[in-house]
């Protein structure tokens, strides 16, 4: 994928890191090397981590519900991270 395509909302596979394999929500964009990412168990998304795109790998979903919530700064609780990550297949260790 292209590197505009990391945007709010997006799941991600963290590439590097103790996070390697994981998968994970952008809830936020730095500039253009970093992003907050959020899995809504291990990262809560009151406390996203802070995470290098060059160290991601986006996958083709984005969670449209979330990504307008986000970009309009209304609340977004654990619960509806980790529903949306494994609603779209992906397995959400320390869940």
């Amino acid at each position: 994928m292209e590197k505009d395509s990391y945007e709010i909302g997006r799941i991600v596979i963290a590439r590097a890191g103790r996070d390697e394999g994981k998968a994970f929500l952008i809830t936020g964009i730095i500039d253009s090397e970093y992003v907050w990412i959020a899995d809504g168990a291990t990262r809560r998304i009151g406390h996203p981590k802070k995470k290098k795109v060059k160290h991601l790998t986006c996958r083709p979903e984005l969670i449209e519900d979330l990504m307008i919530k986000l970009k309009r700064g209304q609340k977004v609780f654990d619960a509806e991270v980790r529903k949306a990550l494994i609603r779209s297949g992906y397995e959400i260790k320390g869940a």
